[in-house]
């Protein structure tokens, strides 16, 4: 499984646990927003990986 695979993985496992804490403990509790600030990190990762990606593609 390559870099990007195990991120998307990991990605989409913090958007459910997000999901499951904010429904029981609140959006706003500090469990929720350290998994959502945790989860920008990675989206923000992996657009980079893909626009790095996509630049090799048109050299």
């Amino acid at each position: 499984m390559c870099a990007a695979d195990k991120l998307l993985k990991r990605i989409e496992y913090l958007r459910n646990k997000m999901t499951d804490v904010a429904m029981e403990k609140g959006f706003t509790s500090p469990e929720s927003v350290s998994i959502s600030q945790e989860l920008d990190k990675l989206l923000n990762l992996y657009e980079s990986m893909k626009h790095t990606k996509n630049r090799k593609k048109v050299k």
